[in-house]
């Protein structure tokens, strides 16, 4: 009886043994599937905040590149707009200070004038190769025509130019030895001054005088 007994008392024991062991198993086992499954949660977290960012530059670089294009198009044009050649290209300017003699025609025919097409005249007080005496209240009509003489590209004329100095050292331009002058006031292409006082006239010319005419 009191083997028996016994033998009962060590089959519970090894019964409760056998529950603690499976009990710490089962706890064991809990405890790793949740860190497994934070593990994993934690992870496919990264994974998602990953693709995110690649999204984000994925997206983002078009604009860059287009950005890139952009900047790179606008400087290839300014380049270009550099190196086209100037409208003036193989222009010949007179130098400052020319004055550009033309043939013109008027009413009373072909006349010298300015480039600007003043009629030109000369004065019958003035003497060949002498200074001009067009000074005082005359002055105040009539303007000395000054600076450097140029003829026109397409016009010749039968006389010569020079230079003479009048008053204040004026450099005024003459025409076969004639200082030349302006009325003040007068437009383009008038004569109105031919004639005046007996001592002004126009210089005469002729459509020969010009290239080709």
């Amino acid at each position: 009886m009191r083997k028996s007994g016994w033998t009962v008392a060590a089959g519970l024991g090894s019964l409760l043994l056998a529950l603690t062991a499976c009990g710490g198993s089962s706890s064991s086992s809990t405890t790793s599937a949740a860190g497994t499954a934070a593990g994993t949660a934690t992870q496919s977290t990264a994974s998602s905040s990953s693709s995110s960012r690649s999204a984000t530059s994925s997206t983002s670089s078009p604009r860059s590149a287009s950005s890139a294009k952009r900047t790179s198009s606008s400087s290839s044009s300014g380049q270009t707009a550099e190196a086209q050649p100037s409208s003036n290209a193989g222009v010949t300017f007179p130098p400052i200070g020319t004055t550009v003699l033309i043939v013109q025609h008027s009413n009373l025919g072909w006349v010298m004038a300015k480039a600007d097409g003043l009629v030109v005249y000369t004065y019958a007080k003035d003497s060949k190769g002498g200074p001009p005496t067009c000074t005082g209240s005359c002055a105040s009509a009539w303007a000395p025509v000054t600076g450097t003489p140029k003829v026109g590209p397409a016009d010749t004329f039968p006389g010569t130019f020079g230079v003479v100095t009048g008053a204040g050292g004026v450099k005024q331009i003459t025409y076969d030895g004639y200082p030349l002058y302006t009325l003040i006031g007068a437009p383009a292409l008038s004569t109105k001054g031919n004639g005046a006082g007996g001592v002004w006239h126009v210089i005469m010319l002729s459509e020969g005088d010009i290239s080709g005419g």
